[in-house]
């Protein structure tokens, strides 16, 4: 078991960061762009999902962990409420529209039963460790030449995703269990993040005239790419009793916790390593 370690960084977002922040890969800018415009309302609704349902558990070890997971999920929501402002500012103003219709869709699911909640964000956090290993991974593909700033607030988050993953399914076990209805919540969680993260993307892409075919190929393998990672974890998840903590992190995500252990700030990343090491510039 992981410790959870709610780390309060003072991320910057001033105006020179480009909407594009890797400039050979418009179509993963966007898509992260788009994923980083859910967590300001996915977020606050796993927070306040496995806050009520901790109240009715009485193992310890279990609520500290939840008490953990809320800290970080609230960090990491602020943070990407501050770098989602910066994107409206430069020019896309447009995308409070799918803010508005993401705090609908999430006030509906408030009105839903615990157990459906808890199995939406049991399973949301489930997805998370196929996102882990192919942003990990994948990193060098993904981020280099990248903007740091945005790479190293994409990449912490990852990892705090992985110091977190057991929480919400032993969070769901204790309060409401129920194989069936976890099942669901973990189409329904994954699908509906990648829905509205979809829909930011396309909205950029669109306004900047690049969604022709070429652009929507491309988008296209990113999205493929990612689920040949997922995939296998997805099925591996979905055996009845599995939990996260069989799936290994990659060593990586250990290597940055040790460096920021070691290293308290800002965890900016050189983006221009070959490797983009668990270091910090």
């Amino acid at each position: 078991m992981q410790t959870i370690t709610t780390r309060r960084i003072p991320f910057e977002f001033p105006e020179d960061i480009e909407p594009y922040w890797k400039a050979d890969m418009p179509e993963w800018c966007a898509f992260l762009n788009g994923l980083s415009l859910t967590m300001p309302y996915l977020e606050p609704f796993l927070i306040r999902s496995v806050r009520e349902a901790a109240e009715s558990i009485t193992d310890e070890r279990i609520k500290a962990d939840a008490k953990s997971f809320i800290e970080q999920e609230a960090q990491h929501f602020s943070q990407h409420r501050k770098f989602n402002e910066l994107l409206k500012r430069k020019g896309y103003e447009g995308l409070a529209n799918i803010e508005t219709e993401m705090e609908v869709s999430y006030k509906k699911l408030d009105t839903k039963s615990l157990r459906r909640r808890m199995a939406y964000t049991s399973g949301f956090e489930t997805m998370t460790l196929g996102l882990t290993r192919f942003l990990v991974d994948k990193r060098c593909w993904l981020f280099r030449d990248a903007d740091p700033r945005i790479a190293s607030l994409m990449l912490w988050h990852i990892v705090e995703e992985a110091e977190h993953k057991n929480v919400a399914i032993d969070v769901y076990r204790a309060a409401c269990p129920g194989y069936l209805s976890w099942a669901y919540g973990l189409f329904h969680g994954s699908f509906h993040v990648i829905f509205y993260s979809i829909k930011g993307a396309r909205f950029m892409l669109k306004q900047d005239g690049m969604w022709k075919l070429k652009n929507k190929l491309a988008f296209a393998g990113l999205m493929a790419s990612f689920a040949a990672t997922w995939f296998p974890i997805l099925v591996r998840s979905l055996l009845p009793g599995h939990h996260p903590s069989k799936i290994l992190d990659p060593e990586w995500v250990g290597e940055w916790v040790q460096e920021y252990h070691d290293n308290e700030g800002i965890p900016l990343l050189d983006t221009h390593h070959d490797q983009i090491p668990a270091r910090f510039t």
